[in-house]
């Protein structure tokens, strides 16, 4: 018999998409100048004082997010996703976050994807996001981790 995996209801999953492992050398001018590194410090730090750890993952390939994605529904609390181009392009990666109906789904955009090319302000994760962060830096990664927290303890009461 296969063991079920056990959910750590304190674990964030923090996915990140194509070419954003190019964070500070890729158009700064667009996306600043922190690197994937710092967005992944300033996510542990912010979920520290809530009780909660952070799992960062970044690929440039669509089907591993997908099986990223499957995996935190046995084994995460949340998901943060910044899909970077696959947030226009990828019903897939929506579809698989479908699966995730009963966990915070939080959204984030570096740049304010409303203030870019036609193409870029629609996203297919945002109809099933908790909330969806855009045009903050890598602060709304912050924002999302608080936001997470928030609605975590909100299931705990």
């Amino acid at each position: 018999m296969a063991n079920t995996p056990v959910r750590d209801r304190s674990t964030i999953l923090v996915l990140n998409g194509p070419n954003l492992n190019l964070l500070g050398l890729r158009q700064p001018e667009i996306y600043g100048t922190d690197s994937l590194a710092d967005v992944e410090k300033l996510v542990a730090a912010t979920a520290a004082p809530h009780g909660l750890t952070t799992d960062c993952r970044q690929s440039n390939h669509e089907g591993q997010l997908i099986d990223w994605i499957q995996e935190a529904r046995e084994r995460h609390a949340a998901v943060i996703i910044n899909p970077a181009g696959y947030s226009h392009t990828s019903v897939a990666l929506r579809d698989a976050l479908a699966t995730c109906d009963d966990m915070p789904i939080m959204e984030v955009h570096i740049s304010n994807i409303h203030q870019r090319e036609a193409f870029r302000q629609h996203s297919y994760v945002s109809a099933l996001a908790s909330g969806v962060i855009a045009g903050c830096g890598i602060q709304g990664y912050a924002f999302a981790v608080e936001r997470v927290a928030t609605l975590l303890a909100a299931t705990k009461k």
